[in-house]
């Protein structure tokens, strides 16, 4: 054994599961600015509320400038708000150390982005295991688990190319496997299609739909995309730093009951595909994290 595999790593549980009816995103009041206090304070994000629910896949759309990349750096715990209230599965974000959110977001959340950021010069198979290799996980268990999840995209036959070596829509894929390397309970994709032509994003966003329906994945499109809006479950649309009340998006994609929203579906089904069942246990089995107190 290496001393990397040996190498014990401050690990994190999975969010632990809302109460009954509560949203598992759940924001107050949020507002953003930046350079507060100078002469050239800005602010983005202008005071509103938002809830998504566990299992839904929902869409947040608005004009370039609008404040979407912002709310989704909020949301994936990469930036906190200049005012409001932030709980992520009921627990308050506010009273979160900078370690516990660093903890949080390795593995209880999955990023998806525009222009993929996969590592260079690294094949497809390492970029896949990078993030559980942070996480603690053994290098067999995360090189059996990126090997089915490359699997689980169409990218078995490539998994030895380099990022230079792969089409838009290949990085793509790729960096959707990363997003999956621990099991994460919400996946945030920030215009994931924005650099593929129509007919590419479109096999994108068959993957994404596919990912909630059969591992019932909380997923949060961000995008400027009216189309591919639609084929989500519910629609926020941002304007100027503000969210309006969501609108209905694809019949049948919510798979929850949304207290007073305009759809509803049936409930989430069980994840019935596991690239690696033991993964998720081995990142998170040793772990304990105590808001404001950071990793036990």
């Amino acid at each position: 054994m290496t001393g990397e595999d040996s190498q014990a790593l401050p690990q994190a549980q999975a969010l632990p599961h809302s109460p009954a009816g509560q949203p598992v995103i759940q924001m107050q009041g949020i507002v953003k600015r930046f350079f507060e206090g100078t002469d050239h304070e800005i602010t983005v994000l202008k005071g509103f509320d938002l809830q998504i629910y566990r299992g839904e896949f929902v869409s947040i759309v608005g004009s370039s400038g609008s404040g979407k990349s912002t709310l989704m750096n909020i949301i994936g715990l990469l930036d906190r708000p200049t005012q409001g209230s932030y709980l992520l599965a009921g627990q308050d974000m506010d009273q979160a150390s900078d370690n516990d959110m660093a903890l949080l977001r390795s593995l209880s959340i999955g990023f998806v982005f525009q222009n993929f950021n996969l590592i260079g010069r690294t094949d497809a198979l390492k970029n896949v295991e990078l993030p559980m290799m942070y996480a603690g996980i053994s290098r067999t268990e995360r090189r059996d688990r990126a090997r089915a999840l490359l699997e689980l995209v169409g990218m078995s036959d490539r998994m030895h190319h380099q990022p230079n070596e792969l089409s838009g829509g290949q990085k793509q894929r790729v960096a959707i496997a990363r997003a999956m390397a621990n099991d994460p309970d919400i996946i945030l994709a920030d215009e994931p299609t924005g650099a593929l032509d129509s007919a590419t994003g479109q096999l994108v966003m068959d993957l994404f739909h596919r990912l909630h329906r059969e591992q019932g994945k909380t997923i949060v499109l961000i995008t400027h995309n009216p189309e591919l809006a639609a084929q989500t479950g519910r629609i926020f649309t941002m304007r100027d730093g503000l969210i309006d009340p969501p609108l209905p998006g694809a019949p049948g994609t919510g798979t929850v009951t949304v207290p007073g929203a305009r759809t509803s579906a049936g409930s989430v089904p069980e994840s019935n595909v596991s690239a690696q069942p033991g993964a998720r246990a081995s990142a998170r089995q040793n772990a304990d994290v105590t808001l404001g107190g950071g990793a036990r």
